[in-house]
């Protein structure tokens, strides 16, 4: 068991290093169309969306933005971020994939839902139906309940996750020279 704990405590360690997320930098965007419905405090942007925030895009291919304030005659403020079809999150050594997402910017939390996965540090895969990530402490919490199952490829393997609402995944194991001299323990002491 000791030979266990010790990698997940290593992932653990590795997941919360994550560096912080700058909530408070203006968020820039791009897409193929915009609706701007001012009454209603949104907008929405439709086809090949892109928004970047510091060191994080998020890619979908439609968003609704809510704000407070008017664009036409004030100064806007965003307030959250809907977004649906194909949506990818990437940030820093960390790339998340669904089919819908939500970006609570004042509680400064991204929920995706649908078919998720998470891949981190190249490898290090998991997946599941719904992914929390809290930007300010960098903490991510995947679980299982939700959607269908996701199937895909990423870089370095395949994507699927488990259609009993289980999370699932993949942890890379460093790399160990072979020692010919040493046996393996019997458990004796």
């Amino acid at each position: 068991m000791k030979r266990l704990a010790l990698p997940l405590i290593l992932v653990a360690a590795t997941a919360g290093a994550q560096t912080r997320h700058d909530s408070n930098a203006p968020i820039d965007f791009g897409a193929n169309q915009i609706q701007l419905q001012d009454k209603a405090n949104r907008a929405v942007l439709t086809g090949n969306v892109t928004v970047k925030q510091a060191e994080m895009t998020l890619n979908a291919q439609r968003m609704t933005v809510a704000y407070t304030g008017q664009v036409v005659d004030g100064n806007p403020q965003v307030s959250r971020l809907d977004a649906s079809g194909g949506v990818v999150v990437r940030r820093p050594n960390q790339l998340a994939k669904s089919q819908f997402a939500v970006y609570d910017l004042n509680r400064r939390v991204i929920t995706m839902i649908g078919g998720v996965s998470l891949q981190q540090g190249g490898s290090n895969t998991v997946n599941g139906g719904r992914l929390t990530m809290n930007l300010d402490t960098g903490r991510a919490v995947i679980d299982g309940s939700s959607a269908a199952p996701a199937t895909g490829t990423l870089p370095g393997g395949n994507v699927t996750s488990s259609p009993s609402g289980r999370v699932t995944g993949t942890f890379s194991v460093p790399k160990r020279a072979s020692n010919s001299s040493a046996t393996p323990s019997d458990g004796k002491n």
